[in-house]
């Protein structure tokens, strides 16, 4: 997960001024300092509760079967490769029950009616690098510590259906006819036939193979002057069908999408702090910016407190406000748009939102126990929210009504969350990191009420999507569509001269399974980017002596359709190489490929040419 130095859009943060919320110490050693691993490791087993007392929630659930006379020789390794199917985690995130009443299992994992893995069927999830060596306490498994494993493991898998051989076998192809209705955005879906769930026909691809595949540079946008040892910010791009929109330093400018030429240019208060990432049909979206030019040769940071709503296709500037409490404007990060609804979050006293035409504010920031850390807009609005004092936080999802802030459900996170992100907002789909740790290493889906429906396990370093530290919309590499959530394997060997690869997977929303859909990168690289209908559009980075390409992917037969090769020349791969997917803005609409810079620093060398943005039409 990306992690990168003091983000150049928020002065230092130091407690709040007295009277206004309630300060919050820092954590000792700062954001990411190592700390001591909880004993045993994350996901330690459960001390059995006093006799003739119910047990817990999430307490393992006693043997129903004995273990065999005769235990097997134990696994050597983990199953198969690249994309197989891990164990489940510990159940926390199930709904729980009501107070006094016994807890209700998950019902087998996405298979309903079926009794839960038995306790011991799967070894804790490895999460620490003291796990990774051998134990949650840094001690390594007896021989005799495996067979006991490797006998109940090969228990659970008979009792638990088979689900490693079903998400495996039949070469990893599922028949999309028998699985689920059609449509994959918060429709139920599901069918269990071969480990898949949800549906592979929710639409046919958006985007129209043009009659040249090959591309040209429409533009490219030379990097503005940075001082040395400053890094400054250019967060915010949009691509509609008629114009390329890039943020500069302390301006947005304009660009005609067939010709390139300059069409206008927007003055900000200063350098913009984040874009939101959706457009209106009326061509609407919004910029923060820092509350003033940064002063020549001192460079101090200043406050992200300017929003500004501007037309794209013309750079009309509809207002620009700020939200004021105790006497001061409120810093925010990052702002999604749902409907007519402007929503801005991402700083440390909470969220606000706008009507995005009036700039009428419609909530704003609430003193309290809660606050709201951040949204994520589209199809409907998501609020991830936080409850409790510093160190025992709690954090909630809800949907929100956008025009009035409130909730139509809620979902308490019961495990100890400390990175979350929302990947979509229909069906409502978030990743979380727990503990000291940044890799996400779950993900949940939950139905139309707030219910959990589903959660994945992902395996420690097997996925390569990226998620910013604290921006609820920042994750990338990761697409829902279809009822499923497509995301890349990390890379590995292709063999021979090929180099690196990887693959496209999906899981089910359904029941949190693999589908045995993959989607190999031969000697290219995938990198999923966003939804294409009911296709996958993703990226794929070639080989040195290859351009990069945009593909479409039928998610029935897996195959691709090329829609945009970049030319394959040193000077072209210089330029996109310095914008990999997961650092930059990549906007791919109508037959254009746009690659942006958020952050820029001075080259190394006087004679190195450095570029915020490169835009790529087909010929």
């Amino acid at each position: 997960m990306t992690q990168p130095p003091q983000p150049p859009n928020e002065p230092p943060q130091g407690p709040p001024p007295v009277g206004f919320g309630k300060p919050q110490d820092p954590p000792p050693g700062g954001f990411g300092a190592p700390q001591d691993p909880p004993p045993g490791g994350f996901g330690a087993p459960t001390p059995p509760p006093p006799p003739g007392q119910q047990p817990g929630y999430g307490y393992p659930q006693a043997p129903q079967t004995p273990p065999p006379a005769q235990p097997p020789t134990p696994p050597q390794g983990p199953p198969g490769g690249y994309g197989h199917p891990q164990p489940p985690a510990p159940n926390y995130g199930y709904p729980q029950a009501p107070q006094g009443q016994p807890p209700t299992p998950p019902q087998g994992y996405g298979y309903p009616g079926q009794q839960p893995p038995q306790y011991g069927a799967y070894p804790p999830p490895v999460t620490t690098p003291m796990q990774a060596a051998g134990g949650g306490a840094g001690k390594k498994i007896s021989s005799q510590m495996m067979i006991i494993i490797g006998a109940v493991v090969a228990v659970a898998l008979i009792i638990g259906g088979g689900v490693w051989y079903s998400a495996s076998s039949g070469g990893d192809k599922t028949d999309a006819s028998t699985a689920g209705p059609t449509g994959g955005t918060g429709g139920k879906g599901g069918g269990d036939k071969g480990g898949s769930g949800g549906t592979t026909t929710g639409g046919a691809s958006k985007e129209k193979v043009p009659g040249n595949t090959s591309s040209q540079v429409l533009f490219q946008l030379p990097q503005h002057e940075v001082p040395k040892d400053e890094v400054f910010s250019t967060k915010g791009s949009w691509l509609t069908d008629t114009t390329y929109a890039k943020a500069g330093v302390g301006e947005i400018n304009g660009y005609a999408a067939d010709t390139g030429k300059k069409s206008w240019t927007l003055p900000l208060p200063g350098q913009t702090c984040g874009g939101a990432p959706e457009v209106t049909q009326d061509g609407l979206s919004a910029v923060i910016s820092e509350a003033a030019p940064r002063k020549p040769k001192e460079y101090e940071y200043q406050p992200c407190t300017k929003i500004t709503v501007f037309n794209v296709d013309t750079g009309k500037k509809l207002w620009t406000k700020s939200v004021g409490s105790g006497g001061r404007d409120i810093p925010f990060k990052e702002l999604s748009i749902t409907g007519s609804t402007l929503a801005v979050g991402g700083g440390y006293d909470g969220g606000a939102a706008f009507d995005i035409k009036s700039g009428k504010i419609l909530w704003q920031p609430q003193t309290g126990s809660c606050e709201d850390v951040g949204y994520r807009g589209g199809e409907q609005l998501v609020a991830v929210r936080k409850c409790g004092d510093y160190g025992d936080e709690k954090h909630q999802v809800q949907l929100l009504d956008p025009a009035t802030g409130k909730p139509k459900w809620t979902y308490k996170i019961p495990a100890d969350v400390n990175v979350i992100s929302v990947v979509s907002t229909k069906p409502v789909t978030f990743v979380i990191a727990t503990g000291e740790e940044v890799e996400m290493s779950d993900l949940f889906s939950l139905d139309d009420t707030g219910k959990l429906r589903a959660k994945v396990s992902l395996e420690k370093d097997r996925y390569d999507f990226d998620c910013e530290v604290g921006e609820m919309h920042g994750c990338r590499g990761i697409t829902v569509g279809n009822d499923r959530v497509y995301m890349p394997t990390r890379e590995h060997d292709g063999g021979g001269a090929s180099g690196q690869t990887n693959e496209i997977v999906s899981f089910s929303l359904a029941n949190g399974r693999l589908t045995g859909d993959r989607v190999d990168g031969g000697e290219y690289t995938l990198f999923p980017v966003r939804m294409d209908g009911g296709n996958v559009l993703a990226y794929k980075d070639g080989p040195y002596d290859k351009g990069a390409e945009i593909v479409t992917i039928d998610p029935k037969t897996l195959k691709q359709k090329t829609l945009l090769v970049t030319p394959a020349t040193e000077a072209v791969t210089s330029v996109i190489s310095s914008m990999t997917p997961t650092q930059s803005e990549l906007l791919y609409t109508n037959g254009r490929l746009a690659m942006g810079k958020e952050l820029i620093s001075k080259p190394y060398s006087a004679d190195e040419k450095e570029y915020e943005a490169v835009v790529f039409a087909a010929k």
